[in-house]
Formats: structure tokens, C-alpha cells, sequence
């Protein structure tokens, strides 16, 4: 096994930290503070390729593996962890569009999408449809050569701001072979938005409710055939989950950074922070864990690119571990920091509220136990151990 990186994935590492630290970094905290979505930040990511680095090259997409992916998230979000999640969203919604999308749509789409000109949405959970994903409810009847889609889907990143979604609706009976996935433009007739929730974090995005009444769509608009949309989603979360764990490995890279520099030069009892021995402890634990979770990232990400039969599980293993390494790794690094890390002053506290949601999002850490268990039990220790 070589663990050791290419030269083309330190380039493209490179790449990232660099934009991320002219970028991103300087402005994370005022976007923030403010609640404001840098869309003009995401489409310059876009122009280095970073809107779609795995949708395929024949859409204009970069072609990449889910591993240098991984690679990439994870440099970016040492900058800022809300709109590097952002950007893997529409990397997700991309991909899809990208891989099942009709001729007309991906001719409509891809280009702007591609190109972080245009921006997707990815649209699956409903009010009452949330962790039992194939429950959902939104429909879509045929009407001669269109679909009418009615309903509603919570908690959408970057709704109302985006130019497409990627919309999950019934069209079939109940269960998940009942769903099929539609592409949407953001702006058609009888999509609405709610507010903009008021979050704990990832305030550099918006988050709405989407209404669907009467919307009209074309046939063309069905990725793949009736039916697919539940396994679809499910593959763009596997890649999903790989994608937000990487997140937060970046973030809990970046926090342990600022907590090396803060422990080498903050005074107490007449020397550096750095020379209590109970202190030097933590950092070395904080320091094994992220070790730890990032290369358990790294083996899902690249048994999703061998098409490994247990994916999805591996996928689960690092999205449950990654994400709560995590936040444990930015809750030590706040309280390395005392009073100071709990001040806006410093990126503590922001790297702490930003990666706490990881823990929900593309499925909760429980229902990752869930996925991992029933693996367990029903193919045995074995079909994971290789």
C-alpha cells in the first residue's frame, strides 16, 4: 500500500491551498458574520476546475477520482469550511446531471454548471421525509410529454441562490423503486422559497425550504429512467459522504494549526502553553485522531473508485469517524484557546459551528451505524475485513 501522493495530487493540492488561503481565509469570518453567499468566490473556484472535479470530461468536467476529491475538499476547507461544503454539493448535483442527464439537458446545463458559472442544488429531504429517505412524498404525474412535480423539500443548501436543482419525487409506488430524479431550473413557474433558516453555522450559504406547485417539466428532465432516482441519490451520497468527512478534515486541520501557533506563543505561569506537558498530551491525541480519520477517508474514497462491493459501508465508516473527529478536534482546539477561542476574534468558534452539522448532513452519524450494522450482519465480519 503507498500511502504517498502523486504529482499531479500535490499539484492539485497545492492549487487548492493556495486558493484557499487567498480566497477563502481572509474573508471566511466576514461571510459569516454577515450571512453572505460568495457566489462570485465559488465561480472563480470554477474557473480552476473545482465545480466539477469527478463529472465526467466529455461534460466538461475534470474526470477526476473521488480520492484526489477528497484531497482537494480537504485543502479548501482550511479556508472555510461553509463554502468548500457548498462547492461539493454542486460537485454532487453536477456529477449527477452530468453522468445521467439527457442529451438536451446536459447540453443546457453542463456548460454553466461545469464552469461554477451556474450553481445546483441537490434536493431530497422533506418535512417529513428526512433520515427514512424513501418515504418521501413530492410526486411527479405525467402529463403527456411533461411531468407535473408538487410538493416539498427542507434544509437545501444554497436554495433560492442557485440556478438548478436536482429534484427527487415519486412517480411510482411507495418505496424506493417509486423514485425517479428530475433536473429543475431554480427559477421555473411554481417553484418558491421560505426564508433563510437561522443556523448554528454554515452561515456563508443559505438554507430554504423549496415548493413545488404544478411546475411543469419536460420529459427530457428525468435523469435515467423511472424509478432510478433513489439509487441515484444514493450513489451521489456515497460521494457526498466522502466529501463533507473531508471537509472536516480540513477544518480540523486548520484548527489544530491555529492551536500549535496559539500554544507556542500564548504565556502562562511563565512559559509558552507549549511546554505543559498535559497540553502537549492533547495535541498529540487531536493530532492521531484527524491521522486516523483522514486515512479512513482516503481507503473509502479509493474502494469508491475501485467499485469496491462494500462502498457504501466503507463510505459510511469514514463519514460517521471523519465528521465526528472532526468536531471533537475543534471542540479541543476552542478550549486549547480558553476564553479566546470562544470570541469571534479568533476562527474557533466558527470552525466548531461549521463542523457540527457534519454530523447530520448526508445522512446522520446514526444512520451510518445503521448502514454499517446491517452490512455486518448480513454479509459478516469478513466482507469487510478485505
Amino acid at each position: 500500500m503507498d500511502f504517498r501522493l502523486t504529482e499531479e495530487q500535490r499539484q492539485f493540492v497545492e492549487l487548492a491551498e493556495q486558493f484557499a488561503a487567498e480566497k477563502l481565509a481572509p474573508n471566511a469570518a466576514k461571510w459569516d458574520a454577515e450571512h453572505y453567499f460568495p457566489k462570485e468566490v465559488i465561480q472563480q473556484a470554477g474557473e480552476l476546475g473545482f465545480c466539477a472535479l469527478y463529472s465526467p470530461e466529455d461534460a466538461g468536467g475534470l474526470g477526476l477520482s473521488r480520492l484526489d476529491s477528497a484531497l482537494i475538499f480537504e485543502a479548501l476547507a482550511k479556508g472555510c469550511t461553509t463554502t468548500t461544503a457548498m462547492i461539493t454539493i454542486h460537485n454532487m448535483a453536477t456529477w449527477m446531471i452530468t453522468t445521467w442527464g439527457t442529451a438536451p439537458i446536459k447540453a443546457q446545463w453542463a456548460p454553466g454548471l461545469t464552469s461554477g458559472e451556474q450553481l445546483a442544488s441537490y434536493c431530497l429531504t422533506e418535512p417529513n421525509a428526512g433520515s427514512d429517505a424513501a418515504a418521501l412524498t413530492t410526486s411527479a404525474q405525467q402529463d403527456g410529454d411533461h411531468y407535473i412535480l408538487n410538493g416539498a423539500k427542507v434544509f437545501i443548501s444554497g436554495a433560492g441562490a442557485t440556478d438548478v436543482l436536482v429534484v427527487m419525487a415519486r412517480t411510482g409506488d411507495a418505496g424506493p423503486k417509486g423514485i425517479s430524479a428530475f433536473v429543475v431550473a431554480a427559477n421555473a413557474a411554481g417553484v418558491s422559497y421560505g426564508k433563510a433558516e437561522e443556523k448554528m453555522g454554515w452561515n456563508a450559504q443559505p438554507t430554504r425550504e423549496v415548493t413545488f406547485d404544478n411546475v411543469r417539466i419536460s420529459k427530457d428532465a428525468l435523469l435515467g429512467d423511472e424509478g432510478d432516482g433513489f439509487c441515484m441519490a444514493m450513489k451521489g451520497l456515497d460521494g457526498g459522504r466522502i466529501n463533507i468527512a473531508a471537509c472536516s478534515l480540513g477544518t480540523a486541520q486548520a484548527a489544530i494549526e491555529h492551536s500549535m501557533e496559539y500554544m507556542a506563543e500564548r504565556q502562562q505561569f511563565g512559559k509558552p502553553l507549549s511546554a505543559f506537558q498535559a497540553l502537549q498530551f492533547k495535541l498529540a491525541d487531536m493530532v492521531t485522531e484527524l491521522t486516523a480519520a483522514r486515512q479512513l477517508v482516503y481507503f473509502a474514497a479509493a474502494q469508491l473508485d475501485q467499485q469496491h462491493p462494500q462502498a457504501t459501508t466503507y463510505c459510511a465508516m469514514a463519514k460517521r469517524f471523519a465528521t465526528d473527529v472532526g468536531f471533537q478536534v475543534c471542540d479541543s482546539a476552542l478550549q486549547l484557546h480558553g476564553g479566546y477561542g470562544y470570541i469571534r476574534e479568533y476562527p474557533l468558534e466558527r470552525y466548531f459551528r461549521d463542523s457540527r452539522v457534519h454530523q447530520i448532513l448526508e445522512g446522520t452519524n446514526e444512520i451510518m451505524r445503521v448502514i454499517i450494522a446491517r452490512k455486518l450482519l448480513d454479509s459478516g465480519i469478513s466482507a469487510l475485513a478485505r
